[in-house]
């Protein structure tokens, strides 16, 4: 909103900063445009609509509410009287609107329901298990056919660069332009064929045989390996709480949809 705020007397200023409850809380209409009421409750919601997107709760942002609710309000009667609302393009339009408010709200109703400390410390239990307790270095040269991928291997044991290679080579944009260095990160991270071959390496091994995966041929040499912590309970209990909710959600919707009639 670019609109600037209509300053108001000084003393209603700290009447309504004083106040623990909405400015239109009290009035059962903002305004009234043609005869036509502008309910608090609509002023209310664009108010919390605001607040979400940051805007500080001020005098000057009701001010502001109040002039755009009536601004909307005269050029909804003009579109009403030119019979746009009636158009089928425009109430196809209005029904999704509709669909996605209720939807949210929906949604966050039941984002209300937190999960309990047994499901939370339940679910950090299989995250850790799944972890692991080893992360290893890795690099990796991607190729597309088995034979170039044997070709280089034989290359990298008679003392060729793998880095090199990796960059003339690799089909991985992510790593070839590093030398086919993959970083630190745990085994899970990775497709099972890879992580398989990679886990049976010690440091400093190449895998003798090129590594199909879904992406293509691989040539793995771990780097190094080291012992991997587990980050505290309370540490990511946050992500813990949006991964379980988003579970739970999916698991809702997917229950709906099982039982709806569809046709």
């Amino acid at each position: 909103m670019t609109r600037k705020y209509t300053w108001l007397p000084s003393t209603l200023i700290f009447l309504l900063t004083t106040l623990s409850t909405p400015l239109f809380a009290h009035a059962q209409n903002v305004a009234v445009v043609n005869g036509a009421p502008i309910p608090s409750t609509r002023a209310n919601a664009l108010l919390e609509e605001f607040r979400r997107q940051g805007q500080p709760d001020t005098p000057e942002l009701h001010s502001a509410v109040r002039e755009e609710l009536i601004n909307r309000e005269i050029l909804m009667q003009e579109a009403a009287r030119r019979g746009l609302p009636n158009r089928p393009e425009i109430k196809a339009q209005l029904a999704i609107a509709q669909q996605s408010v209720v939807i949210r709200a929906l949604i966050e109703d039941f984002w209300q329901q937190k999960p309990s400390d047994a499901e939370l410390r339940a679910a950090y239990l299989a995250l850790t298990q799944k972890m692991g307790n080893k992360e290893y270095h890795l690099h990796h040269i991607l190729l597309d056919n088995e034979a170039q991928a044997k070709e280089l291997i034989s290359k990298i044991k008679n003392g060729a660069s793998f880095e090199e290679l990796a960059k003339q080579y690799s089909k991985d944009p992510g790593s070839a332009k590093n030398g086919g260095d993959l970083d630190w990160a745990v085994p899970q991270t990775f497709v099972p064929e890879f992580a398989q071959s990679a886990t049976r390496l010690k440091p400093g091994q190449i895998t003798q045989q090129p590594v199909r995966t879904q992406f293509g041929w691989h040539i793995i040499r771990v780097d190094n390996t080291r012992a991997l912590k587990a980050p505290p309970f309370e540490q990511i209990k946050p992500q813990l709480t949006q991964q379980i909710q988003q579970e739970k959600l999916q698991n809702f919707i997917d229950n709906l949809r099982a039982h709806a009639k569809i046709q």
